[in-house]
């Protein structure tokens, strides 16, 4: 006689998934037949720039916090224009348990798409522990305007653990594979001379453009704590840090005018 497995506990957290397709709709504009989001992850049509279509991410409750695993999966069919933003910042709160809490956002771009992806900055609240994970899958002849912004604690606030990743390939080959550790449990020196130096807001502007293939934007320096670093793909980087999260969106919105569209 063989006893019944023991029933296993659901998993910590909740889990919700927000899903956007964007197709050409055959008359100079982009159509959204896919919009569907769940839980906390509420989707809002908004109007775009000239053939864009425009789409808000809303926080309809607290998330993510710990034990949580949210994602946002985005598809531009072949010369789909998307504008996707966040209504408000993201707070990273701490879970009962303990567990990390999981943000994934995926990005797929078809042939003569284009996706502006410019949401609002995350905030590593005191106690929590986030992974997040942004992957973006390009074809050759797509463009990608992408903008992170992290603020490490709220006002006077220590900050959590953050753990972020950024992988984009175009083509099928590697653009761009990056880690981001910052708070406590982090590796040693993350806020040391060599890291963050004292600074609590962090972020990145990524542009890949085929127009760049023509002419490449040369490396430069942006102020004192911001930098261009063009890449192979056609691609350019710009980092950046900053006191506050005020800076930082000054810093990535001047480099989005000059890089950007």
């Amino acid at each position: 006689m063989t006893c019944p497995p023991p029933d296993l506990p659901p998993p910590a957290g909740l889990r919700a998934t927000a899903r956007i397709r964007a197709t050409a709709d055959g008359r100079g504009g982009t159509a959204l037949p896919l919009l569907a989001g769940e839980g906390p992850l509420a989707l809002r049509r908004t109007r775009g720039r000239g053939a864009e279509a425009g789409v808000v991410l809303v926080g309809a409750m607290s998330a993510p916090l710990g034990g949580d695993h949210l994602t946002v999966e985005a598809t531009a069919g072949p010369g789909a224009h998307l504008a996707l933003g966040s209504a408000a910042a993201t707070l990273a709160l701490p879970g009962r348990g303990g567990e990390p809490a999981h943000y994934d956002v995926r990005l797929t771009l078809e042939d003569g798409a284009s996706v502006r992806w410019l949401p609002e900055p995350l905030v590593s609240v005191r106690g929590s522990d986030l992974r997040v994970r942004t992957e973006a899958r390009l074809a050759p002849t797509a463009r990608l305007l992408l903008r992170e912004e992290q603020v490490l604690g709220r006002a006077g606030e220590a900050p959590g653990l953050l753990r972020s990743r950024l992988a984009v390939t175009r083509g099928g080959r590697p653009l761009l594979d990056q880690e981001l550790a910052c708070g406590p449990g982090a590796p040693g020196g993350w806020d040391g001379p060599a890291g963050l130096a004292g600074h609590r807001a962090i972020g990145q502007l990524l542009v890949v453009d085929p127009d760049f293939e023509a002419a490449p934007p040369a490396a430069a320096v942006l102020g004192e704590y911001a930098a261009v670093t063009p890449l192979a793909g056609p691609a350019v980087l710009v980092t950046a840090l900053a006191p506050d999260a005020l800076r930082l969106r000054e810093l990535l919105d001047g480099a989005c005018r000059t890089y950007g569209w």
